[in-house]
């Protein structure tokens, strides 16, 4: 059961003693050299009793006077400390993060010759959980080992491993395993328990599964905590069906189920949008004896609010105040989120107001909700200020709030001011999350920083945060964006020595990088790959290997690709068909081509310009501009809207194809007024045309139309309208086309 293959292990040296690191300004040193006795230890008896110092111990709010009572009650005669009082005063410099003063007293423990337990050294390993100095913990087993001769048990290594798994320091977990196994101690359930739980938190599912599997060799049954933390990894990874499976086998094993299993299970219907099934689930289990409690009811708003049905979910919270269940601060934000949701920010007040009105406090996520709904509609100034009354009032910026403004300022492209942000956060203390970094590796991606998209991995896997499916397959898109596809199929082999589980928007990136990149022949070997994962490939897989056979013109093996993708239960889309349509325009089938578009018609699909777009510009090319022209005029009526290309299309056909100069312009007129900027090369020749036919008035106002669309600057008018009033039309041409060609984005037309 060792984890060695499932967590990556490094390099560690635990020292035997254990180490100086106050973390506290309020730092006290055991040893004084006078004794400082405040009044109230001299209004204290000499006869003191063990149990009366305990008491005055425990009620002691400050661990300097605490340390004082306890050196002056050690100076009185016949008075020996006790363990529990020891190990209340190591409660409370621990707490106070005062360690050179513990590590004093574990001195004073040791000369005393007083047993200790298990529990004495799981008090100063909860105080360095708390302060996060995980590295120190492991030093405490080999102090009680070198220092106390205490071997530690079963139980002392479950806390410790389960301290580690909560601070989401899973190498360190290995390490402290791999100790426990190395010194033959046992593992009982809970050892399972919790090292499935790490194993989930790494997203390593596959492994959680085998490790519950090889509790059987170990003479142990799994029991409701593993199924449902399995069913919780599961869930995590969205995957539902998994946790389903997980049930089943937790039914078939004759393990009871409590509530919080099926709480689960109706939260992981519920993240899934499966409300339906959620209630019905529930349904299920009354009848075999499960009530709904406070969190089924909770789960259920949360899940209505998620969905959109916020007015659904404001009836449940009536079911729930008539089954006796108060709303909690959790039922008022997930109302509150879900109208924030659907841009009901005046109704999700008044919840607010009525939340407050029952004595139910606003939190960091009630704030959230409305800082979050801010940022979207990008008003980042006016959700910066509803933080400052946030913190105003006591209540500590979280991580969804930092998350929420980093990305309204992504969103209003104030990029420096987000990653400014981002170093704030941390310098606040605010460690970012699993969403920060992905978001942040998703923005240097997008922007072509790859480098400093991987020094971001890196520093979150150095901070504690496990990078999962989404960053690297954000990092897969990134380099397949930028032409770096060895680098993309690197960090794809990466996330298999990492332990994390590949999905279909791995594979279909990566499929789709190779076809681009004419690696046709290592994109059919990554679906073979993805099938004997247990993947299915699916219309994106498809359609990536279908578009290169039609671009290289091997209509042969696209056809096969489409009979491969029925056979399979994969129903081709608008996509694969528009695919095929347009590979079989560029080799000059275009009549099969025009019948596999009525084909698509009649299977009741809504055809795309992507579909219309081949077959208009073949039958230009053939100077069929009437049939291209109904087509237009079909699309127009029964399809989607055209887009930029569509028109690019038909007016560069009708200005090169020699019909009648009248229609031609028409339809620039048409294209201008639905908000689309002509070719600057198509408009040239229709203006030769209009010169040629003494049509200059017609020409001047179209330039004038042109202007007005562009945007043009009073200067740029100007000029043209210059040279137009002399009839200088070349150089007023010339001046216009300059102008739009600075102005041209990456695509040859404009929009609204």
């Amino acid at each position: 059961m060792a984890l060695t293959s499932c967590l990556k292990s490094y390099t560690w040296s635990p020292s035997p003693s254990l180490p100086r690191k106050p973390t506290s300004n309020s730092t006290i040193f055991f040893a004084t050299s006078q004794p400082q006795q405040t009044q109230t230890h001299s209004s204290l008896s000499q006869n003191l009793t063990p149990a009366q110092l305990l008491d005055t111990l425990c009620r002691e709010t400050d661990e300097s006077s605490a340390l004082r009572l306890f050196n002056w009650a050690s100076k009185q005669p016949n008075f020996t400390p006790s363990l529990p009082i020891y190990e209340a005063l190591l409660a409370k410099l621990g707490k106070a993060g005062s360690f050179d003063a513990v590590e004093g007293i574990l001195e004073e423990i040791k000369f005393s010759g007083c047993e200790v337990t298990t529990g004495t050294f799981l008090i100063v390993i909860e105080n360095y959980a708390k302060f996060e100095l995980y590295d120190e913990i492991l030093g405490v087993v080999e102090l009680m080992e070198s220092e106390f001769g205490f071997q530690p048990n079963t139980h002392f290594y479950n806390s410790l491993l389960n301290f580690l798994v909560d601070g989401n320091k899973l190498k360190l977990l290995e390490i402290a395993h791999n100790g426990m196994v190395s010194r033959g101690i046992k593992p009982d359930v809970s050892t399972f328990n919790i090292l499935i739980k790490a194993l989930c938190k790494a997203h390593q599912i596959r492994p959680a599964v085998l490790m519950m599997e090889d509790m059987a060799s170990y003479g142990l049954t799994p029991d409701e905590i593993t199924y449902t933390t399995l069913m919780q990894g599961f869930i995590k990874e969205g995957d539902l069906d998994g946790a389903m499976r997980i049930r089943d086998y937790m039914r078939e094993a004759g393990c009871a189920a409590t509530n919080v299993t099926v709480n689960v299970l109706v939260h992981g219907f519920c993240e899934e949008g499966r409300i339906e099934e959620a209630m019905n689930f529930i349904q299920e289990m009354t009848s075999v004896g499960f009530y709904p409690d406070q969190f089924t009811f909770n789960t259920l708003v949360n899940g209505l609010c998620k969905a959109g049905h916020v007015k659904h979910a404001l009836e449940v919270m009536d079911l729930m105040l008539q089954e006796g269940f108060d709303p909690d601060i959790f039922t008022y934000n997930s109302l509150i989120s879900g109208l924030c949701q659907m841009g009901e920010v005046e109704e999700a007040v008044e919840i607010l107001n009525q939340m407050v009105l029952r004595d139910c406090s606003p939190n960091t996520v009630t704030y959230n909700a409305l800082i979050s709904t801010l940022c979207r509609d990008n008003q980042v100034e006016g959700a910066s200020r509803l933080t400052q009354v946030l913190t105003s009032k006591g209540i500590v910026p979280d991580v969804c709030t930092f998350n929420s403004l980093i990305q309204g300022l992504f969103l209003t492209r104030n990029h420096s001011s987000a990653m400014e942000l981002f170093e704030e956060m941390k310098n606040k203390g605010c460690q970012p999350d699993e969403y920060t970094y992905n978001m942040l590796i998703d923005n240097l991606c997008s922007r072509g920083k790859m480098e400093e998209a991987l020094s971001l991995l890196k520093e979150m896997e150095s901070s504690g945060c496990t990078p999962n499916v989404v960053t690297y397959n954000t990092l897969i898109d990134g380099f397949i964006k930028n032409k770096r596809i060895e680098e993309a199929e690197e960090i794809f082999d990466e996330m298999e020595l990492q332990g994390v589980s590949r999905n279909s928007v791995t594979y279909n990136t990566l499929i789709d990088g190779l076809c681009k990149s004419r690696r046709v022949e290592d994109a059919a070997q990554l679906m073979d790959q993805m099938l004997m994962e247990g993947l299915k490939p699916d219309k994106f897989t498809y359609n990536s290997l279908l578009t290169y056979f039609c671009r290289v013109g091997d209509l042969r093996k696209a056809a096969d690709i489409v009979q491969t993708m029925t056979s399979n239960g994969c129903e081709p889309d608008i996509v694969t068909y528009g695919t095929l349509i347009g590979g079989l325009c560029k080799a000059g089938r275009v009549e099969i081509a025009n019948r596999l578009l009525i084909t698509v018609q009649m299977k009741g699909m809504v055809l795309t310009p992507h579909t219309y777009n081949p077959v208009m510009q073949a039958l230009f090319r053939r100077r069929r501009s009437n049939e291209a022209m109904r087509l237009f005029r079909e699309m127009t009526e029964k399809g989607d809207p055209p887009d930029a290309v569509s028109y690019k299309i038909v007016f560069r056909g009708l200005c090169s194809g020699g019909g009648p100069i009248r229609e031609a312009v028409d339809f620039l007129v048409e294209m201008i007024e639905k908000g689309f900027l002509p070719e600057f090369s198509s408009f040239y020749m229709l203006a030769e045309g209009l010169c040629a036919l003494a049509m200059e008035d017609t020409l001047v106002k179209l330039v004038h139309m042109i202007m007005e669309k562009a945007n043009c600057s009073d200067s740029e008018v100007s000029v043209i309208r210059g040279f137009l009033k002399i009839r200088k039309f070349e150089d007023a041409l010339a001046t216009l086309g300059s102008i739009l060609d600075k102005r041209k984005p990456k695509k040859t037309f404009w929009s609204r």
